[in-house]
């Protein structure tokens, strides 16, 4: 018996966000102090070491909640199921909807609730919560599917990632240049094949990386003191990442007894290309195994980074032949890994 992915869909916003539309910006220093550097040399530094060239921001009238529904319809439809059938909805995300020019977050109801409410679902017994585990949660939310499926608690569940950052980010603060919008959607559900979760990993990092991303003020010190925007330790976080990322790859692949060169695709959180290429260098290291090329498709260019949208979206995207030279094929064993706030880190092996 397997349990595993039935159905995936995604939702990438229209409105592109190109690197040069932030030539205009004024970029401060966290002391609210002057860069020294204009911004044709910010903007290209920003690129040679994310790889982002633009990014998508949903519509003004959109929320996370909005985001996660549509493609959660798309998971649904390419499930081939009755949503009345769904015993959960995982729902994760970090911030709740944020309407646009809004300095709160609305959680209440949850976004898991509103998206069951906009499905039309009537099963009270469809249980629907949300998960704040950082850019992780779409994964930790797959986790935490299989578990109750396998416990006999659920037959197939909905786990959504979504996430609307460009509401929440620094307009003075150059790392606001990374983040984006957008939703992930999957079903999961157990049958008769040899496929899917093989075996997992996950851990929380709080004694000395609680607090890498935080809400902080802007870096305009006049600005609103009420407000607190998206902020993160970068180069602390790079050097956990690197450390405790393909460590927990590892551990995972070791759990399933599966060898390296089996691995055919790694699909990691879209977070920072020059990160996500040394994460990946780092645990075919550990693995005393030559890494692949093509092996990590990327989305990070075009799309940015959506935090727990970034996975789903990714994997959505090679499977529907939108990334060009990246597939998958049946019975091919991959990996998915993510790294973020809380810190938490996790990966599956799955075969496919």
């Amino acid at each position: 018996m397997g349990i595993r992915i039935t159905g995936i869909g995604s939702y990438i916003p229209s409105a592109v966000e190109k690197n040069e539309d932030f030539n205009n910006h004024l970029f401060l220093n966290s002391d609210g102090s002057s860069i020294k550097y204009e911004n044709p040399v910010i903007i290209e530094k920003f690129k040679a070491i994310t790889g982002i060239e633009e990014r998508r921001y949903a519509k003004d009238h959109l929320t996370s909640s909005d985001l996660g529904f549509f493609a959660a319809e798309k998971a649904i439809i390419n499930a081939n199921i009755d949503p009345e059938t769904l015993d959960y909805i995982i729902v994760a995300h970090n911030f709740g909807d944020v309407q646009k020019g809004k300095i709160q977050s609305d959680l209440v109801p949850s976004l898991a609730s509103r998206i069951k409410h906009s499905l039309r679902i009537k099963n009270p017994r469809c249980v629907a919560y949300d998960i704040l585990f950082g850019c992780p949660g779409w994964i930790e939310g797959i986790i935490q599917a299989q578990a109750f499926i396998k416990a006999g608690m659920a037959k197939r569940c909905l786990v959504i990632g979504t996430e609307t950052l460009s509401r929440v980010i620094d307009n003075y603060d150059r790392d606001s240049m990374i983040y984006s919008d957008g939703a992930g959607a999957t079903i999961i559900e157990q049958d008769d094949s040899e496929t899917g979760i093989l075996s997992f990993e996950s851990a929380t990092y709080t004694y000395d990386e609680a607090y890498f991303l935080f809400f902080g003020k802007s870096n305009k010190q006049d600005d609103n003191e009420d407000t607190r925007y998206i902020k993160m330790h970068g180069r602390k976080i790079y050097n956990f990442a690197l450390t405790h990322v393909p460590q927990a790859m590892k551990s995972c692949l070791d759990k399933c007894g599966e060898k390296i060169e089996n691995v055919k695709k790694i699909f990691i959180h879209q977070a920072n290309e020059k990160m996500d290429e040394a994460i990946c260098e780092r645990f075919y290291k550990l693995c005393d195994y030559p890494m692949p090329k093509n092996v990590m498709p990327m989305s990070i260019h075009k799309l940015g980074n959506s935090s727990v949208a970034t996975v789903p979206t990714i994997f959505d995207l090679v499977i529907n032949g939108q990334i060009k030279d990246q597939e998958v094929h049946k019975g091919d064993l991959i990996l998915f890994a993510s790294v973020g706030a809380g810190m938490n880190i996790n990966a599956i092996a799955y075969r496919y």
